[in-house]
């Protein structure tokens, strides 16, 4: 970032005390570049050093030149006991949990102490450690050929670490905003629509509107689940100043844009549609017609003949009764066996809501816990098969992960230190051998059959499906269909108050569950409690492994276009 970059961020984000003093404005540009701070960091830590201030005086205190000093004494003092750690290194990390000091059957206090110590060396190299994500990562030797990687970048980490406690109302509202108006300008182009409405005027004919899918708060409790009574329709602040109206479909309602064969459309909290209809005055909105948002195109890419295989294992990996691990270890049974190219683990590792870890029955560090029941085993299989590949995707119940929102950092670095064990974020895209993968911990095929209103109609310019298996009757299949339609890995909003524990959704960096319209994946990993699958919507795979608790796995086998998945059970004799 230039000089005069900094200078603008720094005066847009401090406001005008800052942005008039000339002197002020260059001082915390040099501190950036002293420091190697961002704007945004910058600005954290000024309010932070600034938030004892009693409230009279607050605004006019908050950015002066004292106050800037104080943040510049704070950064020093922070590094200075950075060094200090570093220098006299010590486990402080805190255990689990302190309500109960029991150890589980299989672990000896020796083993504990054996394993925070080894924890312990893990966090003193963590500054020279290199996770590998962001180039391609060849691993030559398989017996199906070369396993080409590439993931997520490294230098954007730091902007997936996001700091998530400084959410905003007015930042919320821009992101929420800028959705609408992202999908109403999709929408406006593929149907060739001339001019979008405001769906709170008054209209004696027909017109068109985009705006997402709300409960009218007027009718309906924090908990109802959207009825033909409570359905109300948002609109941007661009398109209609952000009103939301209540919305009433009528009898003879016609579905636009809908797979062939489906009949009707599902509605859900958060979906974005457009609507033909009207607003005679009586003070809600009449719809005609749901006009559905089109499927993203799937281009095509450059994909590397060589073929190699995938196993995929997702969370959790012990019952609720015990922290045994008997699921996890099974699967790690199928994998030395197997050996394939690929391994692809999805959290929750160390589930937080695990009772056993509740009640403290754990004497370990969570990183300690995590590194021995599933890093060392791991290394293990790596070690047996120097021709594989682990990638690791956390959940955010995971108390390994110090990220605990939805969208999620991926496992600090120190987590792991082995070449091939790949940390990525949730969700995360990445590529093998040129094929397109996505994967997210979040079960949204649950959430979005829980709240979803399917509302029949006749079908107008349905789409034709392209694979043979993809059928618009499909329920599987049109939960899947609203990820993609929707270009999220979690389109509702809000959160389902009885599941926003498994969700934490972060709205303002909500981009980063965006589907990228121009790299469509090929295949999408959607762990859910719903029956295991593995089925194309239009020319995406789709796979819901289920999890290991279950005895359940997927295993992919992929050949240039030639794309063979199965979802498992795991044999009787693995176990």
């Amino acid at each position: 970032m230039s000089e005069k970059e900094i200078s603008d961020e720094i005066a847009s984000r401090m406001g005008e005390q800052v942005a008039s003093d000339s002197k002020l404005l260059a001082e915390c540009v040099n501190i950036c570049h002293i420091y190697n701070l961002t704007p945004e960091t910058l600005q954290f830590k000024w309010e932070a050093s600034t938030f004892s201030a009693t409230p009279a005086r607050a605004h006019e205190t908050r950015f002066t030149f004292d106050s800037l000093q104080m943040v510049k004494q704070q950064i020093n003092r922070e590094r200075n006991t950075t060094k200090t750690k570093r220098t006299n290194p010590r486990n402080t990390a805190p255990v689990l949990s302190a309500a109960k000091r029991k150890l589980p059957a299989f672990m000896t206090r020796g083993q504990a102490s054996g394993a925070s110590a080894r924890m312990e060396e893990v966090s003193v190299k963590a500054e020279y450690l290199d996770s590998g994500i962001g180039a391609s990562y060849d691993i030559a030797g398989s017996s199906a050929g070369t396993v080409s990687y590439e993931g997520p970048g490294r230098d954007e980490r730091r902007e997936r670490a996001y700091r998530y406690m400084y959410e905003k109302p007015g930042e919320r509202g821009e992101v929420l905003d800028d959705r609408i108006d992202d999908m109403a300008e999709l929408i406006r182009d593929y149907y060739k629509i001339q001019e979008l409405s405001d769906p709170s005027a008054s209209t004696d004919t027909e017109v068109i509107v985009v705006g997402r899918i709300v409960h009218d708060q007027e009718n309906s409790s924090s908990t109802a689940k959207l009825t033909d009574a409570n359905i109300a329709i948002e609109s941007s602040r661009m398109l209609s100043n952000g009103a939301r109206v209540p919305l009433r479909l009528e009898p003879g309602l016609k579905i636009r844009g809908c797979a062939q064969g489906a009949g009707g459309y599902g509605l859900f909290p958060g979906a974005i549609v457009g609507l033909k209809g009207r607003n005679g005055g009586g003070g809600w909105f009449s719809a005609s017609e749901i006009i559905v948002p089109p499927m993203p195109i799937m281009t095509s890419t450059k994909r590397d003949p060589s073929a190699f295989s995938m196993h995929i294992g997702c969370g959790p990996f012990t019952p609720d009764t015990d922290l045994d691990y008997k699921p996890w270890k099974t699967l790690l049974r199928v994998l030395k066996k197997v050996k394939p190219s690929v391994v692809l683990l999805v959290g929750p590792f160390v589930d937080s809501n695990h009772p056993h870890i509740e009640g403290g029955e754990v004497d370990e560090t969570p990183l300690a816990f995590f590194q021995r029941i599933f890093l060392e085993p791991l290394s293990d299989f790596l070690s047996s098969s120097p021709a594989s590949l682990a990638i690791l995707v956390p959940s955010v119940r995971d108390l390994a992960s110090s990220h605990a929102v939805f969208p999620q950092s991926e496992f600090r670095p120190e987590v792991s230190m082995h070449a091939r064990i790949k940390l990525l974020p949730n969700p995360s895209t990445f590529s093998i051998n040129g094929t397109r993968f996505s994967a997210s911990s979040v079960d949204v095929l649950f959430h979005l059959k829980t709240q979803e209103l399917l509302k029949r109609g006749e079908e107008i310019g349905s789409v034709a499906p392209v694979a043979p298996d993809d059928s618009g009757s499909d329920a599987m299949g049109n939960l899947c269909r609203h990820v993609l339609q929707q270009r999220s890995f979690y389109p509702l909003f809000p959160v389902p108050l009885d599941v926003s524990h498994e969700v934490n959704l972060d709205v303002t960096h909500s981009k980063g569950l965006n589907l990228d319209e121009e790299s469509l994946p090929d295949i999408i990993i959607l762990p859910s409690k719903l029956k295991q699958f593995s089925k194309r919507v239009q020319m995406t795979r789709i796979i819901n492994p289920s999890s290991a608790l279950k005895g359940v796995y997927a295993t992919l086998e992929v050949a240039g276009s030639d794309i063979r998945a199965e979802v498992l059970k795991m044999e009787t004799s693995d176990t």
